[in-house]
């Protein structure tokens, strides 16, 4: 595979020019639309992406080290695809929905002003990571590990203690008072429900 370094990939529409498969390092793509292109197989290693459509890309077997995403859009993102060796991304003012982090181990990863609508997060490992001021509608997380996550600044999110791993993540007040009085109302409809 070749290799590509220290370049800058500048305003690039790779829907129709051809995105070439190889091993990137510190490379930044500026202003770059890879709306539905075939990414699998790249290698991306310490690179930056910025004001990027990435939107829909296939992603199978690429692999991501010290990567940021910066004013992006990932919409439909497979993560769960991708290789997760050495796994290591940050996002930065990106919209992520409808994306998928099933089983994707993203210990410590850094998401700031993320809209993460509709992102299944199920089985995901997440430890150690910081969502500020996200947005988390509809997301799912169901057997997901939030170990030490803070989602002190971050809204819309739904999290079941039953179901996942959350020894001593951090929350805002306004959603533990939330998250207690929707399991108190799920409880009084179950008990209600077993009298009838």
């Amino acid at each position: 595979m070749q290799i590509i370094e220290d370049k800058i990939f500048d305003n690039i529409d790779f829907t129709k020019a051809v995105f070439e498969k190889a091993e990137y390092e510190s490379c930044e793509f500026i202003q770059c639309n890879f709306l539905q292109v075939d990414l699998s197989n790249t290698v991306f290693i310490n690179c930056t992406f910025k004001n990027c459509d990435l939107s829909l890309a296939k992603v199978h077997q690429v692999l991501l080290r010290d990567i940021k995403f910066l004013d992006c859009k990932l919409a439909g993102w497979q993560f769960s695809d991708i290789n997760s060796f050495g796994l290591s991304v940050s996002f930065d003012r990106c919209v992520l929905t409808n994306a998928s982090f099933y089983s994707t181990p993203l210990k410590n990863s850094k998401f700031k002003e993320v809209l993460l609508k509709d992102v299944d997060f199920t089985s995901a490992d997440l430890t150690g990571s910081v969502f500020d001021q996200c947005d988390f509608t509809n997301a799912i997380f169901d057997q997901t590990n939030l170990e030490k996550v803070d989602l002190r600044t971050s809204f819309n999110y739904s999290i079941d203690i039953t179901k996942n791993k959350v020894k001593k993540s951090k929350h805002s007040k306004a959603t533990l008072l939330k998250e207690a009085l929707a399991n108190r109302i799920k409880r009084k409809q179950g008990e209600l429900d077993h009298i009838s």
